[in-house]
């Protein structure tokens, strides 16, 4: 498979590559280590103690991929064809995958659409977020309680290195499936769940569920947040040479697609198990 390029892809890599080699020339002996690392950027609002406490660039970076995936889905409702283009078409492949996976795994036909849009939803915006942490841009950090702002030196901030946003959609996956278990088994049938086996067994039942959310969002932030420090620390030991743009595209693209395509698998799987009758 011989992958071809037009001329203006061409032109803008070439360019890119030799704008890029200049900068770490000139930055060789120059480059210090970005301050405010691993420190958030936090705000204060006048609410309960629990929600007083806002991270503004996960806010804003969330809303910024809301907008760009409403974008994308407007245009190719817009721009939808028999014949499809190469984008309709590979939009059209990943959905299609993902309702397969979903239609074999949901054992009750009524929640499987419904499933499918939770999944696809929750697939995109991971992926996109990650997709952040594989593209250089604009870091923030905090330095003695004022905001450091660096340029290049590190990728976008990505929502999904903030725990604050994995444990609401893994929050969000166990509140869904209980709400379609009690819909398919009705609210007796799905408090005897609890007690199944045996009623000795309802703090390991409660526990077990309770330890769903944990696992599922510790699991995706520890792989982004935890892969960007490594990044990070090793694209400085070289000078921010050629290295960070092959761990970036490593980490942001291909370890993103895949946690992204994790998360989602263990929001079906978790809603697949309370439908089981």
């Amino acid at each position: 498979m011989k992958v071809k390029f037009s001329k203006g892809e061409k032109i803008f890599l070439s360019g890119f590559l030799v704008v890029y080699v200049i900068i770490a020339i000139w930055n060789l002996n120059k480059i210090e280590f970005p301050k405010g690392i691993g420190e958030v950027w936090q705000v204060k609002v006048p609410l309960p103690s629990i929600l007083g406490t806002l991270n503004p660039i996960t806010i804003i970076m969330t809303a910024v991929i809301f907008l760009l995936i409403t974008y994308m889905a407007i245009d190719f409702k817009r721009h939808l064809t028999k014949i499809p283009s190469r984008k309709q078409a590979g939009i059209e492949t990943v959905l299609s995958f993902v309702y397969e996976l979903v239609e074999d795994v949901i054992p009750v036909k009524e929640f499987v659409r419904p499933t499918f849009y939770i999944s696809a939803t929750l697939f995109l915006f991971i992926l996109f977020s990650n997709l952040l942490g594989g593209i250089p841009g604009i870091s923030f950090g905090v330095s003695n309680h004022h905001l450091i702002l660096n340029l290049f030196n590190d990728t976008w901030p990505s929502p999904t290195g903030d725990l604050n946003t994995n444990v609401t959609y893994a929050v969000m996956v166990l509140f869904i499936s209980h709400i379609f278990a009690i819909k398919l088994k009705g609210f007796k049938t799905w408090m005897k769940g609890f007690v199944s086996p045996n009623p000795i067994m309802l703090p390991m039942n409660i526990i077990g569920e309770l330890a769903k959310p944990v696992s599922h969002s510790l699991r995706l932030f520890g792989n982004i947040a935890g892969g960007g420090i490594m990044v990070l620390m090793l694209s400085y030991l070289t000078k921010y040479t050629i290295v960070p743009v092959v761990l970036w595209g490593f980490f942001g693209f291909f370890v993103g697609t895949v946690q992204a395509f994790v998360f989602s698998m263990l929001a079906i799987a978790y809603i697949s198990v309370q439908l089981e009758q």
